[in-house]
C-alpha cells in the first residue's frame, strides 16, 4: 500500500487525539492511523505546585482501564475523589454526593495534566501501526467520494496523504472545522474562570467541593501534596468577565480572604496560592458532528462551562463510542469515512452531548442568579437531594459520567 495513504487521520494530538490514536493502535486488525500535531512532543516540562489539573471522571477511568492505561496514571499518582459537597453560598441548601453509595473506590480523579500527557505519549509510542507528525501544522484539505486529501508541513517539509477518514481533534479553534466552513453556535456566559493550585493547612480527605455563588460556582479539588505543601486544592473560580483584571491583581493574601469569605472555615486555612490563569467561558456546539469522511470529537466538537467538570470526559467519551464504531465497520469490511457509519456515532453521541449541555448550562443559569423564587426551588432541590437516594443516585451517576449508552471502553473492556 501507498506510505501516503491511510485509514484513519487525526488532526489534533492533544489529550483527545492521542487516546483515539492509542484506542485504534490497539485493534485487531489495526488500521492505518496518521496523528497530526502542531506541538512538538520532544519538548516537555518539570513538574511544579503550578501543574495544570483535570478532573477525571469514574468512566474515564474505565475508558483508560480499558485502554490498559490507568495502571500507568496510578503510578504517576491520581488523587480520588470520594465525596463531594454541594452547596449553596448565603444559604441552607446541601448536598453530599458518596463514592460509598455508589459501591466504587472513588466519583472520579484529580491528576496533572503533565502527568497524563506523559502517560498517553508512553502509550502512543508503542502502537506500531501509528505514525506521528509533529511538529506538523495541516494547510489544506478535502473531502473526496473515496479519500480526503490532507496538505500540510511537517518539520519545514511539505507532505501530503490520503485517508478514509479525518478526525478532527484540534480543539477549541480547530482548523478543520473554519477550513470547511462548519457552523457552530455560541453562547457567551459573561463570565471567566480563574484557575489556581491552592495549598490548606488541613488535610482534603478526597473531598470535592462546589460552591455556588451569586457570581459563579466556585471548586475546589482535592490534589496530591508536595513535600513542602501536603494539603492542595485545585481552585475553579468563576467571576464576571468584567472583574476578571480586578480578581488577577489581588495579592496572594487577598485572595486568600476572599477564598474565606465565599468558603468559609470549612477547608482550613489557605497558606499558598499558585499562579493564577483566567480564561473566558461559554458554550460551543458545532452543527454537524459528522459528514462524509469527517467526524468531530472533544473541543473541536463541543466546549462546555466547567462547573460540572465534564469538558474532557465528554471528549474521551466520544473517543470510546467513535473507536467501536469504527472497530465495528472495519471488522465487516465497510469504508470508516463512510457517512452511513459515522451517522451511527453521530447519534450514539447525542444523547449523551444534550442531556451534559443542558445540565451543565442549567446549573450556570440556576445558581448564577439571585431572583428569589429561583433561590429557594434551587436549595429545596439541594435539600431533596440529600434526603432522598434515588435523586441523589441519578446526580451522582451523571457526575460519574455514565449517561446514554456506554461503550465498550466506558465499561473497562478492550475493543
Amino acid at each position: 500500500m501507498d506510505d501516503s495513504v491511510y485509514d484513519i487521520a487525526i488532526v489534533g494530538g492533544g489529550m483527545v487525539g492521542i487516546s483515539l490514536a492509542i484506542a485504534l493502535g490497539r485493534m485487531t486488525p489495526a488500521p492505518r492511523v496518521v496523528l497530526i500535531e502542531a506541538q512538538d512532543y520532544a519538548k516537555s516540562l518539570p513538574p511544579s505546585f503550578d501543574a495544570r489539573t483535570i478532573a477525571l471522571s469514574y468512566s474515564s477511568r474505565q475508558i483508560f482501564e480499558g485502554l490498559t492505561l490507568w495502571p500507568a496514571l496510578q503510578t504517576q499518582g491520581v488523587t480520588p475523589i470520594k465525596t463531594i459537597h454541594i452547596s449553596d453560598r448565603g444559604h441552607a441548601g446541601i448536598t453530599h454526593l458518596q463514592a460509598s453509595e455508589q459501591q466504587v473506590d472513588a466519583l472520579g480523579y484529580v491528576v496533572e495534566n503533565r502527568l497524563l500527557g506523559q502517560v498517553l505519549y508512553q502509550g502512543l509510542q508503542a502502537l506500531a501501526h501509528v505514525q506521528v507528525l509533529t511538529p506538523a501544522e495541516l494547510r489544506s484539505m478535502s473531502l473526496g467520494s473515496r479519500y480526503a486529501e490532507l496538505h500540510g508541513e511537517h518539520k519545514g517539509q511539505p507532505f501530503a496523504l490520503r485517508t478514509k477518514l479525518v478526525v478532527a481533534a484540534d480543539g477549541t479553534h480547530s482548523f478543520v472545522r473554519q477550513h470547511l466552513g462548519v457552523e457552530q453556535r455560541h453562547w457567551d456566559y459573561r463570565q471567566s474562570a480563574v484557575i489556581a493550585n491552592i495549598a490548606c493547612d488541613r488535610p482534603h480527605h478526597n473531598i470535592a467541593y462546589e460552591r455556588f455563588t451569586s457570581n459563579g460556582p466556585m471548586a475546589l479539588l482535592p490534589l496530591n501534596g508536595m513535600d513542602d505543601t501536603p494539603h492542595r486544592y485545585g481552585l475553579v473560580w468563576t467571576v464576571p468577565t468584567a472583574q476578571v483584571e480586578a480578581v488577577m491583581s489581588l495579592s496572594d493574601d487577598e485572595v486568600a480572604i476572599k477564598l474565606r469569605e465565599y468558603l468559609g472555615s470549612r477547608v482550613g486555612n489557605f497558606i499558598r496560592i499558585g499562579q493564577r490563569h483566567a480564561y473566558a467561558l461559554g458554550h460551543t456546539q458545532i452543527r454537524e458532528h459528522v459528514r462524509h469522511r469527517l467526524a468531530f470529537i472533544g473541543n473541536a466538537a463541543h466546549i462546555l462551562h466547567p462547573v460540572a467538570g465534564q469538558g474532557f470526559n465528554l471528549g474521551l467519551r466520544d473517543v470510546a463510542a467513535l473507536a467501536q464504531v469504527i472497530q465495528a465497520a472495519m471488522s465487516s469490511n465497510q469504508d470508516p469515512g463512510d457517512l452511513s457509519c459515522l451517522q451511527a456515532y453521530a447519534q450514539w453521541r447525542r444523547r449523551d452531548l444534550i442531556q451534559t449541555s443542558l445540565f451543565t448550562d442549567s446549573l450556570v443559569r440556576v445558581f448564577s442568579t439571585d431572583f428569589p423564587p429561583l433561590v429557594v426551588a434551587r436549595n429545596l432541590g439541594l435539600f431533596a437531594m440529600e434526603c432522598f437516594a434515588p435523586l441523589r443516585k441519578r446526580l451522582t451517576r451523571h457526575a460519574m459520567g455514565y449517561v446514554g449508552r456506554a461503550s465498550l471502553l466506558a465499561r473497562g473492556l478492550g475493543l
